[in-house]
């Protein structure tokens, strides 16, 4: 038996958890019995959704997760747009990529006062097969490394740079850092 490729967000929403509506279930076992693909599409989505209800992924990824044609996911979609269950906003001019955004009167996976927010932002779902550059996926060179100060850890000054400030220190408050002075500089 092939192995089917895993599809993971590169970095997982917030928590495990997604709170729904009581109401919106009694809704969605309507919506599983007459329409039972997009019912599963709108399962898939808020599994993947970010903290602000919203995913970013392409039609074809979603296939792969539903294990259903392209055709097929274009018509949930369509059901769960007219139901209001998502809005779905373009990214790009295909319209294959879009974001999708669940109505935070059904499910939400943040904090029930930050669901005025949910248009804001949103998990990305890629998949390399979809990636011109999939061969190399893993072989690039890594990107440039941002130092950051964990907990408790402090900035130490190196390389060149601009001479501390002129004001002397106040009397037993001197710096434990190395200082120079503008007449170090000049000799």
């Amino acid at each position: 038996m092939p192995l089917e490729p895993k599809i993971q967000i590169a970095t997982p929403p917030t928590g495990t958890w997604v709170q729904t509506e009581r109401a919106a279930h009694e809704r969605w076992s309507i919506l599983a019995v007459e329409n039972p693909r997009a019912a599963a599409l709108l399962h898939v989505i808020i599994a993947k959704m970010g903290r602000h209800n919203a995913l970013v992924a392409s039609q074809e990824t979603l296939s792969t997760l539903t294990k259903c044609s392209t055709r097929t996911v274009r018509r949930s979609l369509q059901v769960l747009k007219e139901e209001n269950w998502i809005e779905i906003r373009q990214i790009g001019a295909s319209g294959t990529v879009n974001a999708y955004i669940v109505n935070d009167r059904v499910a939400w996976s943040g904090a029930r006062d930050g669901i005025r927010y949910s248009l804001f932002s949103a998990a990305v779902l890629v998949s390399d097969n979809e990636q011109p550059d999939n061969a190399d996926i893993g072989a690039q060179p890594p990107l440039e490394h941002i130092p950051s100060l964990q907990p408790g850890e402090r900035q130490l000054p190196t390389g060149p740079g601009m001479p501390p400030p002129s004001q002397p220190s106040l009397e037993g408050m001197e710096p434990d850092l190395p200082a120079t002075s503008r007449n170090d500089l000049t000799q």
